[in-house]
């Protein structure tokens, strides 16, 4: 005798439903519920209220800290410019100073030896001869 066994849907398994795979491995569900605005509802912004808080100063915070660091940088590089310009001022100070002793000394040098040179004030002229 044999014994057919009929299978009843129920004891028949189907394989899992293989979701859609949207952008990067995300499912299609996800991006629609998402992009819908089925998966952000109002209880989920009551309930992460104090964390979007958070977030928000946070982000806000490091945009004035951002604005703050800038500013300064440019105050920097103004005072770095200036800081030559006083360097180079004084380089040209020092060497007018100490031409001007140097001068000095070779004056009192000549009074000193009785030469009788004196100092021009203006360069020597070049004259020539016409025939």
């Amino acid at each position: 005798m044999k014994l057919k066994s009929k299978k009843k849907k129920e004891d028949i398994k189907e394989p899992p439903k293989k979701s859609k795979k949207g952008l990067k491995g995300v499912p299609r569900d996800l991006m629609n519920d998402v992009r819908y605005g089925r998966s952000l509802s109002l209880e989920f912004f009551r309930q992460n209220a104090w964390l979007i808080m958070i977030f928000i100063v946070a982000i806000i915070a490091l945009m004035g800290l951002r604005y703050k660091t800038k500013t300064k940088m440019e105050e920097i590089k103004q005072l770095t410019v200036e800081l030559q310009r006083a360097q180079s001022s004084k380089l040209q100070e020092k060497a007018a100073y100490m031409s001007l002793i140097r001068e000095a000394e070779m004056k009192k040098l000549v009074d000193e030896k009785g030469l009788g040179l004196q100092f021009q004030e203006y360069p020597p002229y070049e004259l020539t001869l016409e025939d």
